[in-house]
């Protein structure tokens, strides 16, 4: 009898077994379902475009408010755009100053938070629909984002909460409240609970769940087929380990991974266009040529400029207000000096590294021409013909192996230290909406870690598509909240400019070193 109540376990165990991935992707896809169907409004509300165009509202609403506050500042991210660098560099910090870390420090983090996936993906779906041309307004929209950095990562500064072990917490949530407050504007409080709201969801998907997953994705595509929750749990052991010594411990990673995937990857970009020097004049000709002419390419300029303009504010976050939280802790008793550090960020992430992908994709020949016509040969999906068909990672993979065959071994490095520096990043804004809305404590932050490195593991195993595009809906719904918030408060911005750059031409404000 024992014999073959043993046998009968055994078989409903192997049965469950075998069910499991069966039942594990139902449950994904019933998931998927039930999700899609009650979010779904607000994702293609969030992301619908104009109506006769396929230009997305939200990329204009981020393009506009960056055209503004270049405008009203005086271009102030050419202007000062020397003195951020020596901010940077440490020459007028005060070492007593109140603040968690230095201006580098705050500006690792927050560039570890936007440098990432997109810079090296989307900046090839851009070039792959829009052609060379997208690059130019590419670069326009990050240097006009630099001025809208500067306005949010100011007022962070400005209006966050100082506590006496230290620590401090800022970011819209907080200049919402006080800034409106302090100008006798209602709707304030409102306005903050918003932000925090999508600011938990936004940092739990994009910032974590899709980093995680497409971590996976290439980790397997070198390695091999395995398991998800097995990244997954590595990942989340590794994340936990560095967001549970605070900001510091965050900062400490972030400012030597930062700057060394960046160079990583620049330095490789460098190598390949100095060994294809002889047609980078004719790279940038395609460049100009092809933003106001559009070389054929589906849509003409108008695609191409759409194209540009989608990559620089869904790369840059320059207007979603995620950086100034980050930059709010830095140490400083002057809060446009963070201002001014902020505004390198755009520069870097767009005008820099993007450009270096779009340059590296043209220049080695991965876009198809006619060669009768010279114009640029587009399937009937509206994209760009390639070389071996490839178009996002696999585009800018091939690009670089075209020099290098070895890079798609650096390309899965890349990846995975992006999505690593991107999730701790996005662990701290996740972490400050959450104590801005149940209060600050040890015990209440150890819940949102511990929350956020479950869903570490549950996006790396996961295909949960509807999921991600909620996610990207809540981080640039946080976009809406900031920048209406930002008209209302930036004259308080201007009297900080205005009288900080008054001292420092009189010589009252001096270098420390």
């Amino acid at each position: 009898m024992t014999s073959i109540a043993k046998t009968a376990g055994l078989a409903v165990t192997a049965s469950l077994c075998s069910a499991a991935p069966a039942l594990a992707q139902s449950i994904d896809e019933r998931v998927n379902q039930i999700f899609a169907s009650s979010t779904g409004w607000f994702v293609n509300f969030i992301f619908s475009p104009f109506p006769g165009t396929s230009f997305p509202w939200i990329v204009m609403w981020l393009v506009v408010a960056a055209t503004v506050f270049s405008i009203y500042f005086g271009f102030v991210q050419f202007r000062t755009f020397g003195h951020a660098l020596r901010l940077v560099r440490g020459d007028y910090s005060d070492p007593d100053d109140a603040g968690e870390v230095s201006h580098f420090q705050a500006l690792a983090t927050a560039l570890s938070g936007t440098v990432g996936l997109g810079n090296i993906a989307g900046v090839a779906v851009a070039v792959g629909i829009g052609g060379p041309g997208a690059t130019f307004w590419m670069i326009l929209a990050g240097l006009l984002g630099m001025a809208s950095k500067f306005t949010e990562c100011t007022l962070g500064v400005k209006y966050r909460n100082e506590y006496a072990d230290g620590h401090v917490s800022g970011g819209p949530m907080y200049y919402m409240t006080k800034g409106f407050a302090e100008r006798g504007l209602p709707g304030g409080k409102i306005l903050a609970v918003m932000f925090s709201i999508f600011c938990i969801l936004g940092s739990l998907g994009g910032g974590n769940m899709f980093q995680a997953n497409q971590a996976h994705a290439q980790i397997t595509n070198v390695v091999g087929d395995y398991p998800g929750w097995i990244t997954g749990l590595v990942f989340a052991g590794i994340v936990f380990a560095v967001i549970v010594g605070g900001l510091q411990s965050i900062a400490k990673v972030t400012e030597k991974i930062v700057p060394f995937m960046g160079v990583l990857y620049v330095v490789t970009a460098v190598v390949i266009l100095l060994l294809n020097y002889d047609r980078i004049g004719w790279a940038f000709g395609q460049i100009f040529e092809g933003a106001f002419t559009g070389l054929g390419v589906a849509g003409g300029m108008v695609g191409a400029l759409i194209q540009g303009f989608k990559r620089a504010a869904f790369s840059n976050e320059a207007g979603v207000g995620s950086a100034a939280i980050a930059h709010s802790a830095v140490r400083t008793k002057e809060p446009i000096t963070e201002g001014f550090v902020s505004l390198l960020e755009p520069f870097i992430d767009t005008v820099v590294i993007c450009t270096m992908t779009a340059l590296v994709i043209v220049i080695t020949g991965q876009l198809m021409t006619d060669p009768e016509t010279g114009l640029y040969m587009v399937t009937e999906g509206g994209m760009i013909q390639t070389v071996d068909g490839n178009s996002g990672v696999a585009l800018t993979s091939a690009a670089f192996s075209a020099s290098f065959g070895w890079f798609r071994y650096i390309l899965a490095l890349a990846v995975i230290l992006f999505a690593f520096s991107t999730m701790i990043s996005w662990s701290y804004y996740g972490l400050k909406a959450w104590t801005y809305l149940f209060g600050e404590g040890e015990t209440k932050e150890l819940v949102f870690k511990v929350i956020f490195c479950i869903f570490v593991v549950i996006g790396a195993a996961a295909s949960l598509g509807p999921v991600i595009d909620f996610s990207d809906a809540a981080i640039f719904a946080m976009a809406v909240v900031n920048i209406f918030a930002l008209y209302f408060l930036m004259p308080i911005v201007k009297g900080e400019l205005t009288s900080y750059l008054e001292r420092l031409h009189s010589g009252k404000i001096k270098k420390y070193t």
